[in-house]
């Protein structure tokens, strides 16, 4: 939801416009502290859609703001420990994401990387720091991930960019309002969950519920 608010926002024209350095903003806040899933791949499509010859820099400048978020949120899980990890997560989720670490080493890494919206990824992030994975291979990993991923998405933007930016041009207006009825929807259905859970005598997340218990 964050995203489609990005992009209703005068944020988003201003991301565009800062080119490679608007990628590394927008990386370095989508895989830490400000997930917003999906958008730096549209960004990427929208950029290499504007400048094809320039396409390998935009997928450079994607992968390394979104390596030094994921960094971030690693070195999180680094400092906080499985305990701090367990407040975030719920217990079942947190225990498939340990096997698969446990299991594929650095691909538990490498794989949420590439793989696109709506796959988690932070929770991986956090589970390598936890799990005290070395920071070189870490990165190397996320890294590989990320710059094999945005790559697809780049051809993606060489192929269909121009025909994307005409559309938001010519229809920018409705879109915009259609993001930002979508924005209002989300917060109504997230209000009503937690007036539920009031009304339940339960904790307004889950996480509190848990450390309660």
């Amino acid at each position: 939801m964050f995203s489609e608010l990005i992009v209703a926002g005068g944020v988003w024209a201003k991301l565009r416009a800062l080119g490679p350095v608007g990628e590394i903003l927008l990386g370095l806040a989508d895989a830490s502290v400000v997930p917003t899933p999906g958008s730096l791949d549209f960004l990427v499509i929208l950029l290499v859609g504007s400048s094809p010859g320039n396409w390998w820099m935009y997928v450079l400048a994607a992968t390394v703001g979104s390596s030094a978020g994921a960094y971030i949120t690693y070195r999180i899980g680094l400092k906080g420990g499985k305990e701090g990890l367990a407040k975030r997560i719920p217990e079942k989720k947190l225990a498939k994401i340990y096997r698969w670490s446990e299991k594929y080493g650095v691909g538990a890494v490498a794989v949420p990387a590439l793989l696109p919206p709506p796959f988690p990824l932070s929770p991986f992030l956090l589970a390598a720091g936890v799990m005290k994975v070395p920071k070189t291979k870490f990165l190397a990993a996320y890294s590989v991930g990320r710059l094999v991923r945005y790559g697809i998405v780049a051809w993606l933007g060489r192929k269909y960019g121009q025909s994307i930016i005409r559309a938001m041009q010519e229809y920018s207006r409705p879109i915009i309002w259609a993001l930002i009825l979508l924005a209002v929807l989300g917060g109504i259905a997230a209000a009503g969950y937690l007036w539920r859970r009031k009304q339940k005598g339960l904790p307004m997340l889950h996480s509190a519920e848990k450390k309660a218990a």
